[in-house]
């Protein structure tokens, strides 16, 4: 499978492609394999406020990715615009998991919402939350790069849903441990920009999607 990204191509120095083919022999080297994860370190406060009283009830629907990236082996995109999976570098858990958990991590520590489980008897309905992530791009030596869109369904009778297009990129330097932290800073910001609509929901304010990166 090819695809076309000028950008990478233009950009590409002899020192990261040559990084990037160390990777591939890497992975037929029968090296022991390595455990990444998107779950966040630690989880430090930020601007993202959460609002007095019971907290807000949300459920997190499961996290749409595209196929091919969806799978634990790391795949990753290479200067000729081809797809290489690195069998020694893999997810610690499948790749839909580990991106809805962490998001749900940062959500619930940044913006004081819980996720519920069942619905008591008289209680609001919970908030929806729904996202789709089109491109998971995770580029040796430059950045990861996700794509997608989120939607936000409050449960009230004849409410429309509120959507978000998002398009984050972080840089990263040369290696797989700092491109895994760079797509775990992109999933920081994904939960920053879905918590301050869940807390403007919350207020009764409008709704602003996140300004998303140039491409």
């Amino acid at each position: 499978m090819r695809r076309r990204i000028r950008p990478f191509l233009a950009v590409a120095s002899p020192v990261t492609m040559a990084a990037v083919l160390a990777l591939g022999a890497c992975a037929s080297a029968g090296l022991a394999v390595h455990l990444q994860t998107l779950m966040p370190a630690e989880l430090a406060p930020r601007s993202v406020a959460a609002v007095a009283g019971a907290p807000m009830a949300i459920v997190l629907e499961p996290i749409r990715l595209p196929a091919r990236v969806d799978q634990p082996q790391w795949l990753v995109l290479l200067p000729d615009d081809s797809l290489l999976a690195l069998e020694q570098e893999r997810w610690a858990s499948p790749l839909r998991d580990e991106f809805r958990q962490a998001l749900l991590e940062e959500l619930v520590a940044h913006t004081g919402v819980v996720e519920v489980r069942a619905l008591a008897a008289g209680a609001a309905p919970p908030v929806r939350v729904g996202v789709e992530v089109r491109r998971f791009d995770s580029i040796p030596g430059r950045e990861a790069r996700i794509e997608g869109s989120w939607t936000l369904r409050s449960g009230t009778p004849g409410a429309l849903p509120w959507r978000c297009q998002w398009l984050v990129r972080e840089p990263a330097a040369p290696g797989i441990p700092a491109l895994a932290a760079a797509h775990r800073r992109a999933v920081v910001r994904l939960a920053d920009g879905i918590g301050d609509s869940l807390v403007a929901l919350r207020r009764g304010s409008p709704i602003e999607c996140p300004r998303s990166d140039p491409r």
